[in-house]
Formats: C-alpha cells, sequence, structure tokens
C-alpha cells in the first residue's frame, strides 16, 4: 500500500480550489504505474515527491493522460504537505522539475512558487482560439493571443467578461492547437483598475481547470507584453478562476520586469488538506 493526501491549492476554504493527489514513498514506482495512479485519482494533477540529489525534492506530476514537465498547482500542494508532514522544513525550499530547479517558499498556510525562465511569443489572430472555445470575434477584447509561459507554455485569450462564462471548449480545435500551447488555452478578461484576470483554462488533458498556477506565471509575460503591465520594475495581480466549476480559487502573482521582457515570476496560494489514506501499488 501507499499513502496519499489530498489538498486543495489556491484556497483556504475545503472542497474549494484546485484539488490535488499526493503519493508518497513512491520512489520505486514506474512511469506507467504513476500512470495509473493518475488515471485512478482522475484529478487534474497527481504528484510524486522523490529523492533528489540536487534539490531538496524531486516531484513528477500526471494527469489522468499523462506526464507534465511542470505544473503551479501540484509544486505548491505538495511542498505545502511535505512541509506539515514533517518530511521538509518550511521556509526556501528547491524544487526539481521537468522545467528545471524551482525555488519554493514554505509558509504555515500557503506557499510561493517562482517559475522558470520566463518566454513570451509574438501576436496571433485570434479567430482560431476563439473558435476552439466556441466564441465569436464579437467576444474578442484588446490585445491579441500570445504563447506565454514560464516552463509550460499557455495561450492568452481576451475576451470581454461576459464571454468568459460562456466559453465552451471544443475538444477537436484545441487538440489542433495542442502544439502551439501544450499547457492549453486560457480565455480571460482583465480588470486594469485592480489588476484582477477573471480566467478560466481548458485543454484537451483535463479539459477545464479550477486553478491553474503555470497558467498564472505565464500571464504576467503576456500582460507585460500587451502592454497591461509595467514594462519595468515590479508589478503583482491576481488570478480568479475556477468559480464556473463551483471550486474558486485565488491566485497572488508578482512579476519583474526589464525593458518590456518578464524576468521573474512568482505566484502563491494557500492549501487545504482534505483527505488523506493508502492506496494499492498498480
Amino acid at each position: 500500500m501507499l499513502h496519499y493526501e489530498i489538498v486543495d491549492v489556491f484556497t483556504d476554504v475545503a472542497f474549494t480550489g484546485n484539488p490535488l493527489a499526493v503519493v508518497l514513498d513512491a520512489d520505486d514506482l514506474s512511469t506507467e504505474q504513476m500512470q495509473a495512479l493518475a488515471r485512478e485519482f482522475n484529478l487534474s494533477e497527481t504528484a510524486f515527491p522523490l529523492p533528489s540529489t540536487v534539490a531538496d525534492y524531486r516531484l513528477r506530476i500526471f494527469t489522468p493522460q499523462a506526464e507534465l514537465p511542470f505544473a503551479g498547482h501540484p509544486s505548491i500542494g505538495a511542498a505545502h504537505t511535505l512541509a506539515r508532514l514533517g518530511r521538509l522544513t518550511a521556509g526556501p525550499v528547491v524544487q526539481e522539475c521537468g522545467a528545471g530547479l524551482l525555488p519554493l517558499h514554505v509558509a504555515a498556510d500557503s506557499v510561493r512558487l517562482t517559475g522558470g525562465t520566463p518566454g513570451v511569443g509574438e501576436r496571433l489572430e485570434p479567430q482560431a482560439w476563439l473558435s476552439a472555445v466556441g466564441l465569436d470575434t464579437a467576444a474578442f477584447a484588446g490585445a491579441p493571443p500570445r504563447i506565454a509561459g514560464c516552463g509550460l507554455d499557455f495561450c492568452y485569450l481576451q475576451v470581454h467578461e461576459d464571454a468568459v462564462a460562456r466559453a465552451q471548449p471544443e475538444t477537436q480545435a484545441l487538440r489542433a492547437l495542442a502544439a502551439e500551447a501544450p499547457g492549453g488555452l486560457s480565455v480571460l478578461s482583465w480588470d486594469s483598475t485592480s489588476a484582477v484576470a477573471h480566467a478560466r483554462v481548458f485543454s484537451v488533458d483535463i479539459s477545464e481547470d479550477p486553478a491553474t498556477g503555470s497558467a498564472a506565471l505565464g500571464l504576467g509575460g503576456w500582460l507585460v507584453a500587451s502592454g497591461l503591465l509595467a514594462a519595468d520594475g515590479a508589478s503583482s495581480y491576481t488570478v480568479r478562476q475556477g468559480a464556473e466549476l463551483l471550486r474558486p480559487s485565488v491566485l497572488h502573482c508578482t512579476l519583474a520586469a526589464r525593458d518590456g521582457v518578464v524576468i521573474e515570476a512568482t505566484v502563491s496560494g494557500n492549501v487545504v488538506p482534505v483527505a488523506s489514506g493508502t492506496i494499492l501499488r498498480p
């Protein structure tokens, strides 16, 4: 048997946010066994903390269909779980994953994650991305879509606030665009006064995610490239996600930019433990 913990990430209220399974002491499991467990939990991601020779721990992350090099809510949820169980000392830690070595800071109720190297692509035409979520050109608002990320790339599509709730993923269209944005498509509205994004994130693997830390990190690159946040210095913004799934989530983000390019981004959120148990080894 293997011990597991279930935690809700990017929330301070149980049964909201994004649920995560953290499977412990799985050092000897094969990739196929880990994938089988991820299918069994059938959550957006399942995390496997493992020993590392170059960091405090190594993390492997699986959706029900595939392994990811990096994802935000598994990174934050796993770090908090390890510290809560006394397997990791709270404070600054380093995680090894497919995106490299990533710094985190673990507090009593929350974790701050620094993303991988930020990147942002050129402007894209919006039509194909709008069609992928069943929206027409009237829904489009302002800044052109771009591919951006900090370890996992997403496409960012700005729409009017009333269109966010109307978005419906078209699986075949998303599949055709997945090579350009392997993380998925973030459909969002932006309130420049409060620096708050209302976002929904869709992908082929998980349909819709209630909270996506990696997408919140990459959003900073899109915001700066689109002239919606300062081209130089520090900025902060908030992402609200998951309300449409009845799992409201809040992601707090910061970035540092120089000459219109993001050089570092962080995302932080609360973590709430909700369940623990044992599961058979596949």
